[in-house]
């Protein structure tokens, strides 16, 4: 004998088919968020007076920073700019690199003195690593090198170090310190399991870091170290304070040449840094968009394909 089974006493009665499919006609009614809309007309009318500000403020003298913008001589400062934060952004990574490696080998000397080096140089400020540079003639007025007790060859240390070498030195110093860290977590990023199959393998050592293991981390490495390119070019600017004349150097010097056009000056310095941190912040965003393998949190599909959606097949 079978019978119908009455559902518990208090529980939630079944909806009629009727009514669930007049329920699915109705229209979906979106979430409102009047505070959310508060707050963006209050950011947009705090914008539009900023800019109100700008166009209207006579003190900003738009006329002179356009005259200013292309002048030879900020041109000039500009070309010292990139110059000096390209050299010293190959030879940071390069450095961070071998920095790194010495950080990760299980030779306790090699892994303590990277250790020191990366606690010296990120504890230092770079303004002072670039001043003592800059005074190492006084502690070594020669640099040589020779044979003990036989003959010694030396040069003074002013004329084989000029200002943009050293000035190259001391942001590479400083740089390598951090860029090693990036390096670093990047290939502790690297799933252990890899590891395990190149020894499994009996592949060398050197080989399993140069041929699997940095290719995959390069790809958290590298956007990672494009956003340190953006903060060695502004700290490029600190070139200034020990007789470097990059942009910004140009323009202080300019303005202490022509004080009346400190503010057009400082602006025109701004613009330049605005565009060269933009068009690297560009770059960063096309090699995480388009670089296989790195993670942005977005998934990269097709427009007619879903997040992960299988190919037919």
């Amino acid at each position: 004998m079978t019978g119908t089974i009455a559902p518990p006493k208090g529980a939630a009665q079944p909806l009629p088919v009727g009514d669930l499919a007049r329920l699915g006609e109705r229209p979906v009614i979106p979430l409102r968020h009047p505070v959310r809309w508060v707050v963006t007309a209050l950011v947009v009318v705090l914008l539009l007076n900023a800019a109100q500000t700008l166009v209207t403020n006579p003190s900003w003298e738009w006329a002179k920073v356009g005259t200013w913008l292309f002048s030879p001589a900020i041109l000039k400062g500009l070309q010292l700019t990139l110059l000096a934060t390209a050299i010293s952004a190959v030879v940071s990574f390069v450095g961070g690199v071998l920095v790194a490696i010495a950080r990760l080998s299980g030779n306790p000397v090699l892994s303590t003195l990277s250790w020191g080096y990366i606690w010296l140089f990120r504890s230092v400020p770079l303004i002072l690593v670039l001043i003592f540079l800059f005074n190492l003639g006084n502690l070594y007025p020669t640099i040589g090198i020779g044979i003990p007790f036989g003959p010694q060859w030396s040069v003074p240390t002013v004329s084989l170090l000029p200002p943009l070498a050293l000035g190259v030195i001391g942001l590479s110093l400083s740089e390598i310190a951090y860029s090693a860290e990036v390096v670093r977590s990047g290939v502790l990023a690297v799933d252990q399991g890899q590891h395990e199959a190149a020894k499994a393998l009996g592949i060398p050592q050197r080989r399993q870091f140069t041929r699997i293991v940095l290719p995959q981390a390069l790809r958290s490495i590298v956007p990672a170290y494009v956003n340190q390119i953006i903060g060695l070019l502004k700290a490029s600017s600190l070139l200034f304070y020990v007789s470097l004349l990059d942009l910004f150097g140009v323009a202080q010097n300019l303005g202490s040449t022509h004080p009346t056009d400190i503010i057009p000056l400082l602006v025109v310095a701004t613009i330049w840094y605005l565009v060269l941190t933009s068009a690297i912040s560009v770059v960063q965003f096309s090699i995480e968009r388009f670089s296989p393998g790195v993670r942005t949190g977005r998934c990269r599909r097709p427009r007619s394909s879903g997040c992960g959606a299988r190919s037919p097949g």
